[in-house]
């Protein structure tokens, strides 16, 4: 079965169709670059076809690379996996200038033929890599489509050609949104920026009309003409430098230095526009090789692209028939369930949004309406879609207005005794074939399954706030929770489009219980003195998006007191931070509740700006004239947090490594060029972490002890991603 097909039109306009059949979007193969080759050779050398258009058989042009070929290329190389993946991209850089020139004469840049690029929708990565080197691109007016180089966010760049030819046709400045943050664009707009050439109802009929009326110089690219000039400047043109100067404050703005693809894309662009465009190419291969070889990288393409779609697609998803929800109840109609209604509605779910009273209610099916009105405003919407939305969610303080619901997720107030009360009224109206599942971050399942005369059928979603916005469910199954309400609740994770991870019942689930020592570690150094400034950047300095101080402001310092005395109630003389408490109760007493009350460990404009630490807490907490090392303050950060995942894999809670990670980046942004928790510790290496975590645990506390796992990974010598790397421990 071949992904590329010619066909020939009376014309003598020969149509090259990529159409992979076994995938609803294209995605690039080995083999489709060898097919694209080959047919573009026999256009070329066929007299009686005057030129070519590239399109698609699909509703979209194409998804991007399948990274699995580059995985290929590297293992292909056996001991010189660098020689390998730089002798790849060449071979794809030949195809693309071989489409660029389309066999004009090098000396004259004439007799070329026509090669025109169609987009019927969506073209991504090298879905636009290959369009930049066809002679112009047409795309259909299709507001739903995206075109753009997100390769950025798996941890690489553009390394097909698109990091040159972009920057070579739009200048650095104005490339680097495309690639430097991997921004994408409706077709109208790409247009507007210089990335596509023609917006067209009929593309392929326009398409079909330029090539037959293109002379030799509409062939020829800027960057192959005499006297080309980069848009914006050179490197060694005065405005250029400025340019490239501000670009690399930015990158390292941005990037605080730990995400390699970043500096390698810079460099690349740097490096390339003070040489030829051949030279260029081969400048960004190398750059790209250095990339793919660099383990951060390596290791964010395994959790942020082959990790995460195994998860969507249902890796761990019990064996049971379909299970997409068709109505689902929403109990409580606070911001929490009125996010779940407005993803639900625009997941094509109907909605019943259920609360004490009408008015409640009505209030949470407002946030959709003030969302879509907002979606208006930019241009990303319409009243009728926003009427569409609404028409969805029909709010409600009548119970059995659930009846005919399939799924119930019940998000009121985090207290058992009132989860149970909805329980249990709820089970009274809905089908015995109804799941419930309780959105909770703290309360344990098994407790709150109690109250239901159906356990196996009562499970967790734990949803992160805000829900529109946050990628991650994680899903907790309690001791007697069945595999359809499993089943049930990957389903609809999947229906409103988002990442699920499946984990067991136990105290904070995975997440919280990961999270909420990073923001313990943090407050508790600054009871001992280490300088607030220093832990907020030291943590920032290693990739967290956000410092624990800032982190415990975002969420509320009074729900960090409540977290800690429930904590302490349940665990009684093996509670372990009381440290902590002091400097959290102490800022609570003082009504600094974090941003929500515009005061917390940071001061806050009128406006709610965060304006830096707040000067008060020095006189509470004086800053000790000495400071630790910055490697110290990070590597409590770090391991607080990689710790109890490996704690969370050695009881169980954590049943795949590939969940763990995943769940780290999406649910609480940990560090991503690292790809995660698991795959940090195979980039450091067991023995080491092992050796360092012995000596943290004699200077700070058991909470820093080497747990077996870990112990026993170092005497081995294995890595994480070896043992556990699909899920199963192929040691048991």
């Amino acid at each position: 079965m071949t992904d590329f097909t010619l066909e020939t039109g009376p014309d003598g306009i020969a149509t090259i169709t990529w159409d992979v059949k076994a995938k609803s979007m294209n995605v690039m193969s080995e083999e489709g670059f060898i097919e694209l080759d080959g047919l573009i050779d026999t256009a070329l050398a066929d007299d009686a076809i005057k030129g070519i258009i590239l399109t698609s058989g699909k509703d979209s042009f194409a998804a991007g690379m399948d990274l699995n070929v580059l995985a290929k290329m590297k293992e292909d190389g056996g001991d010189d996996p660098a020689a390998s993946i730089f002798a790849g991209i060449m071979k794809i850089h030949a195809t693309l200038r071989k489409i660029e020139r389309a066999g004009m004469d090098p000396k004259t840049l004439k007799g070329g033929k026509p090669i025109a690029c169609v987009l019927p929708g969506t073209a991504l990565g090298i879905g636009l890599e290959i369009p930049l080197s066809c002679h112009r691109i047409f795309a259909a007016d299709n507001p739903k489509a995206k075109i753009g180089l997100p390769e950025i966010m798996v941890g690489i760049f553009p390394g097909a050609g698109g990091t040159t030819r972009l920057v070579r046709k739009l200048g650095a400045m104005s490339a680097s949104p495309f690639l430097l943050e991997g921004k994408s664009l409706a077709p109208a707009k790409a247009k507007a920026a210089g990335i596509i050439d023609e917006v067209s109802a009929d593309p392929m009929a326009a398409a079909r009309e330029w090539v037959l009326n293109a002379t030799d110089a509409d062939l020829v690219k800027p960057w192959d003409a005499k006297g080309y000039k980069m848009p914006g400047g050179a490197p060694y043109h005065p405005a250029g430098f400025m340019t490239f100067v501000g670009a690399s404050a930015m990158v390292n703005g941005k990037t605080k230095g730990v995400y390699p693809a970043a500096k390698a894309l810079l460099s690349a662009v740097y490096e390339g526009a003070l040489v030829p465009f051949d030279t260029a190419l081969k400048i960004e291969a190398r750059w790209f090789t250095s990339v793919l070889l660099n383990p951060s990288s390596s290791s964010m393409i395994r959790s942020l692209f082959i990790n995460k779609e195994a998860l969507e697609k249902g890796a761990n998803r019990p064996a049971v028939e379909d299970q997409k929800v068709a109505k689902v109840g929403v109990l409580g109609a606070g911001m929490m369930g009125a996010g779940i209604a407005l993803v639900s509605a625009q997941a094509g779910i109907d909605v019943v949004l259920l609360d004490q009273n009408k008015e409640a209610a009505e209030r949470g099916k407002a946030y959709t309406a003030n969302f879509a009105d907002k979606g208006i405003k930019r241009g990303k919407t319409t009243p009728e879609k926003k009427e569409a939305l609404l028409s969805r969610i029909t709010a409600t303080s009548d119970y059995a207005d659930l009846a005919e619901c399939d799924l119930i997720v019940e998000a009121v107030f985090e207290d058992v005794s009132v989860k149970a009360e909805v329980t249990k009224a709820v089970e009274a109206v809905v089908s015995d074939n109804c799941i419930f599942a309780t959105n909770t971050s703290t309360l344990p399942i098994s407790q709150l399954a109690k109250a239901s005369v159906r356990p196996e059928q009562f499970i967790g979603i734990h949803f992160f706030s805000p829900v529109e916005k946050m990628l991650l469910v994680e899903i907790i199954k309690g001791k007697e929770t069945g595999n359809r309400a499993v089943a049930k609740a990957l389903d609809f994770v999947r229906q409103i489009r988002k990442t699920p991870i499946v984990v067991n019942d136990a105290r904070f689930f995975y997440a919280n219980r990961c999270i909420i020592p990073y923001i313990n570690e943090g407050i508790r150094m600054v009871g001992e003195g280490v300088s607030p400034v220093l832990i907020e950047n030291a943590a920032k300095l290693v990739g967290m998006p956000l410092g624990p101080l800032q982190l415990v402001d975002e969420t509320s310092i009074d729900l960090g007191v409540k977290i800690a005395k429930a904590t302490r109630a349940a665990m009684g003389d093996d509670y372990p931070d009381g440290a902590v408490d002091d400097v959290l109760f102490w800022m609570a007493d003082q009504g600094r509740m974090g941003r929500k009350s515009n005061s917390g460990f940071y001061s806050y404009d009128d406006k709610g700006k965060r304006q830096g630490v707040w000067e008060g807490l020095a006189a509470q907490y004086p800053v000790s004239d000495t400071q630790p090392d910055l490697a110290e303050v990070q590597h409590r950060l770090l391991f607080a947090q990689v710790l109890e995942a490996v704690r969370a894999l050695e009881e169980g809670v954590l049943t795949d490594i590939r969940e763990g990670d995943v769940g780290a980046i999406l649910g609480w942004g940990f560090a991503p060029w690292s790809g995660g928790p698991f795959s940090w510790l195979d980039m450091v290496g067991a023995p080491w972490a092992a050796e360092v975590t012995a000596t943290m645990a004699e200077t700070h506390g058991a909470r820093f002890e080497t747990p077996a796992l870990l112990a026993q990974m170092a005497d081995s010598g294995e890595s994480f991603y070896e043992r556990f790397g699909t899920g199963k421990d192929k040691a048991a």
